[in-house]
């Protein structure tokens, strides 16, 4: 079967079928949504109905309890001890039990008094230690409430009767043996039932066994399982197998109370496998958490007749409209196959027949293979045709073009043709820094300005804009005669170029212009005038338009001003070997200022510059230092000469030069400075025993003494006396430790002629005479 008939054939049946499949499956999600909501809600309200009755009897129960407890027969008891011999009395304890049976079957209920230290039970009468119960009773006494429910009792056990009753025989026959179940939960009361902070008297405690709370849960298999929890969040009704089964799902619906505050809500889980719908109820009287649990294939069961009757409609549908598909398909196919047939018979290049090709790409690349040689080739020619015009303005702004080749070969392209004068415009970038962009991205910057340059100017005004080495190039013509005419419309298309640039750019850029002229053989040195042009932003600043006219020379420059710019070169040398920035900005601005009021000519400006940087160069070489390690290759002469405007000049200065030097210079005087410390420091430690003082210093090393005095106070922190006193009074230390020396030898030692200034000096510096430093240290 055809390829494109093929896929006809099936958009046709997925037409049909489609809008059947989605409002089929949209019906059935939404009956599977409804009866799903349903079944939860049915299965919260039997959730409801089911606390409600477990609650009812519990709630009576309590009623009977605090009845029974604030009876006058219970209060009477608590206040006094019993024993076998009142056997009356007990019997009518024991018979209050036997009224809370009319509300549930309980399967124990207890009387415990603490303080007489007596239990009664339903069955039996004793002491508290021999029933089992006491360890109980002592986790009781851990609850703060008056009445409170324990779910999970450990220490159930057979309970016997208590030998120490001390009952008759015949009434230890009336009074069977009291069994326990395990399973159970108890309802226990403080007595007195007031909430205090001290011990109780004691407790009432009723056990209802777990089978007997189980009864009033729904045994309906409609609303899945259904258990209940503790305050605690553990199973207490014995429902086996479900305690491993739910763990997971009983933490996520803890969880689930905790974050919402909420005493039910239902939601979908996984347990084991299986998705299931979980609704849940707490309990306000006691903190249980009552819990339905069923599967969600349960719920939906209902809704699998929707999805038959769904499906049939369905594929009854697509049987039908499969039948028009194939009947339409045919039909809406044959013009398809006309052409085709068509197609096959043009001579056209053989097409590869590896695989089935839809009919419409067939024809179309059969068609696409007629024109595609010829449009190819325009394309090309069209391409190297851009190429070509601008390889030949190249050549003619550098002057390898005549006038006899530009006619020869100028006709090809798409030159102007009918002007009477030219003019040539040269763009450059003044600067980068301070810009969004990065030296790297200076050609692409050019090739966009290029671009710009071709669409902002007509073609019957300019000749094809070109980039040569770091320029934008563009050859006007005009029909004006007129030079002020030409120059004023020169400089508004410069000016309309500028303003585009940095419209769109953001970049600062300045145009030269050259002097107007009429033969093309005078482009190369049109081209040179305007690039000199553009020289005179060294003087004027950036961002500006240059005439070649208002940049000549004005004459020499004066001999007194090469004598004040070395004088200030000597102060801006004195400055840097001082390390003072402040003042090496300030002469290097009165350097400046000084060249800014004398107006110099651009070209002028390299050659001060030059002069400037020899004599930076020569700081370093004074230092010892290495050009190219101290400043980089970024400070080379090489750098300096590429700069176009004066802001780039002095921040290249600042930055590269003068920071750099400073840095180096202080550097080198502190290293100075801490060779000269340590060589005086070593004239100390060898002439201590000898006459020395700042000027022998300064004779033995060449230096000032007043040079000398300042540098060791600056590097060892003490003036030179004051460290030769503390050296020698170090020495003398040691002598008197280690030596049985006199004083008067030790000063002699010393170079003191007099004991008594060694002896002065010693006390000075140590607080204490030599003698009883002796004492001190013996």
């Amino acid at each position: 079967m055809p390829k494109y008939l093929l896929r006809l054939l099936c958009f046709t049946m997925i037409l049909g079928a489609l809008p059947v499949i989605v409002i089929g499956s949209v019906s059935y999600s939404i009956a599977s949504r409804d009866i799903e909501q349903k079944v939860r809600e049915s299965n919260l309200q039997i959730l409801h109905q089911t606390q409600m009755r477990v609650e009812q009897v519990l709630r009576s129960l309590q009623l009977s309890s605090i009845q029974y407890v604030n009876s006058p027969l219970v209060l009477q008891a608590m206040k006094k001890p019993l024993d076998s011999s009142e056997f009356q009395e007990i019997r009518d304890l024991t018979s209050g039990f036997n009224n809370l049976q009319a509300v549930t079957n309980i399967d124990q209920a207890y009387l415990v008094n603490l303080d007489q230290d007596w239990v009664v039970s339903m069955r039996s009468f004793g002491k508290l230690d021999d029933f089992s119960i006491r360890d109980r009773i002592g986790s009781y006494l851990t609850y703060t409430n008056s009445l409170f429910w324990v779910t999970q009792n450990d220490h159930l056990s057979t309970e016997s009767l208590p030998a120490s009753a001390g009952i008759a025989e015949d009434s230890q026959e009336q009074m069977p043996t009291l069994i326990s179940s395990d399973d159970v939960v108890s309802m226990v009361f403080k007595i007195p039932m007031v909430p205090t902070n001290n011990s109780p008297k004691g407790f009432l405690v009723i056990d209802i066994a777990d089978a007997e709370i189980s009864t009033f849960l729904s045994q309906n298999p409609n609303t899945g399982d259904m258990y209940v929890l503790d305050r605690d969040q553990n199973f207490f009704l014995n429902e086996n197998g479900q305690e491993e089964k739910y763990a997971a799902l009983n933490e996520e619906i803890q969880a689930k109370v905790e974050t919402s505050n909420q005493a039910e809500g239902f939601f979908n889980a996984e347990v084991e496998g299986n998705q299931v719908a979980v609704s849940y109820r707490k309990s306000p009287l006691n903190g249980w958490l009552y819990v339905s649990v069923v599967s969600l294939g349960q719920i939906t069961a209902q809704s699998q007749k929707i999805a038959l009757v769904t499906g049939v409609a369905t594929l009854v549908m697509l049987c039908v409209t499969g039948l028009f598909a194939i009947y339409g398909s045919r039909r809406m196919y044959s013009p398809i196959s006309r052409l085709l047939q068509f197609t096959k018979g043009l001579d056209s290049p053989v097409l590869q027949t590896g695989r089935r090709q839809d009919e419409f790409i067939y024809i179309e690349e059969r068609l696409s293979t007629l024109f595609s040689s010829e449009k190819s080739l325009r394309e090309q020619m069209k391409g190297q045709h851009v190429h070509l015009e601008e390889f030949f303005m190249t050549k003619l702004l550098t002057g390898k073009i005549s006038e006899e080749d530009f006619r020869y070969q100028g006709e090809r392209y798409d030159f102007p043709a009918d002007w009477s004068s030219l003019g040539v415009l040269t763009l450059q970038i003044d600067t980068l820094e301070g810009t969004r962009y990065e030296e790297q991205d200076r050609d692409l910057l050019l090739f966009a300005v290029n671009n710009m340059v071709g669409e902002l100017l007509p073609a019957e005004l300019r000749f094809t804009p070109v980039m040569i080495d770091d320029a934008q190039v563009t050859v006007l013509a005009s029909r004006l005669n007129d030079e002020l005419q030409l120059k004023e419309w020169m400089h508004t298309q410069a000016e309309w170029i500028r303003e585009r640039v940095v419209t769109y750019l953001n970049l600062p850029v300045s145009i030269g212009i050259s002097r107007s002229y009429f033969a093309i053989g005078d482009t190369p040195r049109a081209y040179q005038e305007s690039r000199e042009a553009l020289q005179g932003r060294v003087s004027l600043g950036s961002r500006i338009i240059l005439h070649y006219e208002d940049i000549q020379p004005r004459g020499q420059t004066e001999a007194a001003l090469y004598t004040q710019l070395r004088m200030i070169e000597d102060q801006l040398a004195s400055a840097l070997k001082q390390g003072d920035e402040e003042k090496t900005d300030m002469y290097f601005t009165q350097y400046l200022g000084l060249l800014a009021d004398k107006k110099l000519h651009f070209s002028e400006y390299p050659v001060i510059m030059v002069q400037l940087l020899s004599r930076v160069y020569q700081l370093v070489q004074e230092q010892g230092g290495d050009v190219a390690e101290v400043l980089g290759e970024k400070a080379s002469m090489a750098q300096l000469l590429k700069l176009s405007t004066l802001d780039e000049m002095t921040n290249w200065f600042r930055k590269r030069l003068f920071v750099p030097v400073i840095r180096f210079w202080r550097e080198q005087e502190e290293s100075q400075y801490m060779n000269i410390a340590r060589r005086m420091i070593r004239l100390i430690e060898e002439r201590y025993d000898r006459e020395l003082s700042l000027e022998a210093c300064a004779e033995e090393l060449n230096f000032h003494p007043v040079y000398l005095s300042r540098v060791f106070k600056k590097e060892a922190g003490v003036n030179f006396t004051e460290y030769l006193a503390e050296y020698r009074m170090e020495k003398a230390k040691t002598w008197l430790q280690t030596t049985n020396l006199k004083i008067s030898e030790i000063a002699e030692k010393l170079n003191y002629t007099n004991p008594t200034a060694f002896i002065r000096t010693f006390r000075k510096i140590t607080g204490t005479t030599p003698g009883k430093y002796r004492e001190q240290q013996r």
